[in-house]
């Protein structure tokens, strides 16, 4: 009853092609809904907001679904906003090396787009065939390459938003220097969708490498503290590595074949520039290591296999999980070596990896439901006392009911809360989907 009545109120807003009740909204990652709608328009994204605010109705939102086991305790709403036909080129200013696109376009989809005008988006996100750029700048999700790239935060110069209200507003603007008030743009770029909907998206580019090479640096007798000083004096010389990844033994062993902690070193620059860097590896590199070097396209083919290994955001027959945690820099070591003493420990195939240069680390989970969650709360607290965090970014819903997913509330939430109150009072936009439940 509840959906046909909404489906009867959205006639007037959108045409019924482009409405979907579901028979059954229930969804093992949660986040669903009983409605959904596919505005292709920012007018129809703004009218449908407007009906479910004014009628006291809530939305999640949605792009290419990869982010679907992110937060939440809902299981189901009343409308789900999907992206999915709302998507295009808006602008591409290529002498001024900034475009602006719609908020539901596929992240591959841009690159390609890109590619023939030897530009790019810097940033290397999961799943990129399906994410879509707005799914991507809500979550402020960023991959290894973060380390020469830096984050979402860094690339966005502008957003258009459409808040609860249905009223849309602008923060940037259009060019790299943009200096005027305050930078609105990091109030939504990680919000996780619970401010306001992105309709678009400006980012600054980059032009595209002249040349690509990946050295892969195995240490078969796992020593981290050869691994921590080799970091250390590769990150205090004057090379430029754009990722200075660490693999843990099981992921090294899917991705190379090694079951071995391995250093995943990729560097971006004119051919000569690479091939100088890749002999100053050789040359302080320990003597006990194996190292590879892939060029060009066999560096690109590692990288696209190691952007499918997280959990998408759909149901498997096996429980998944993926977590992101932050802790110091070096401080990577211990995390990745943890996570693979926990993998025997809980009887889980655990894959994780991390940046030595920025200190984020991404560890996937496999298995039984609450093995998965009592390693999740062994390494939540192993990592408190680095003084670090742990984000639960893919849990089916019923598991993400019975542990934290974002963990303590900072000591700036009554912050958080006080801008999600202001601009959202009657809680519409992706409810408990953030820190602290907001």
């Amino acid at each position: 009853m509840a959906g046909t009545e909404l489906f009867s109120k959205l006639k007037d807003v959108l045409p019924e092609i482009r409405v979907e009740i579901k028979n059954n909204s229930n969804d093992l990652l949660g986040n669903n809904g009983q409605v959904t709608v596919y505005p292709k328009s920012e007018k129809e994204i703004s009218e449908v907001l407007k009906l479910a605010n004014n009628n006291g109705k809530k939305i999640f939102i949605e792009g290419g679904g990869t982010k679907r086991g992110f937060g939440g305790q809902m299981e189901t709403a009343d409308f789900l906003l999907s992206m999915a036909h709302y998507k295009g080129i808006i602008e591409h200013a290529a002498g001024d090396m900034t475009l602006t696109v719609k908020s539901g376009t596929p992240f591959k989809e841009i690159q390609n787009y890109l590619a023939d005008y030897n530009q790019k988006i810097a940033l290397d996100p999961s799943s990129p065939e399906l994410a879509t750029i707005g799914g991507i700048i809500s979550a402020n999700e960023s991959g290894p390459k973060r380390l020469g790239y830096g984050s979402a935060r860094d690339t966005v110069i502008g957003l258009r938003v459409v808040y609860p209200t249905g009223t849309v507003i602008r923060t940037g603007g259009k060019v790299v220097k943009n200096v005027a008030g305050y930078d609105m743009n990091k109030l939504f770029v990680g919000s996780m969708g619970t401010l306001g909907v992105l309709s678009e998206v400006t980012v600054k580019l980059k032009p595209l490498a002249k040349y690509e090479s990946l050295v892969l640096l195995s240490f078969p007798e796992g020593n981290l503290e050869e691994i921590r000083s080799f970091a250390v004096s590769l990150l205090d010389s004057m090379m430029e590595p754009v990722a200075l990844e660490l693999l843990g033994p099981s992921l090294s062993e899917r991705l190379t074949g090694r079951k071995q902690y391995t250093l995943a070193i990729s560097f971006e620059d004119v051919e000569s520039s690479v091939h100088y860097q890749e002999e100053f590896v050789k040359q302080i590199k320990p003597m006990s290591t194996r190292i590879t070097i892939h060029q060009q396209n066999e560096a690109k083919d590692f990288w696209d296999a190691f952007h499918i290994i997280a959990p998408k955001g759909k149901s498997g027959a096996e429980t998944e999980a993926a977590l992101k945690i932050g802790v110091v820099n070096l401080d990577v070591l211990k995390v990745i070596k943890e996570s693979h003493v926990l993998q025997d420990i809980h009887n889980l195939l655990i894959d994780a990896h991390g940046g030595l240069g920025h200190g984020l680390c991404q560890v996937y989970l496999k298995g039984a439901g609450e093995d998965i969650l009592s390693a999740i709360n062994d390494l939540r607290e192993f990592v408190k006392s680095l003084g670090g965090y742990v984000i639960v970014k893919h849990l089916p819903f019923s598991l993400r009911q019975k542990t934290s997913v974002w963990g303590d509330k900072p000591s700036y939430f009554f912050l958080l809360e006080g801008i999600k109150t202001k601009v959202d009072p009657n809680r519409t936009l992706n409810d408990k989907r953030f820190v602290g439940g907001i």
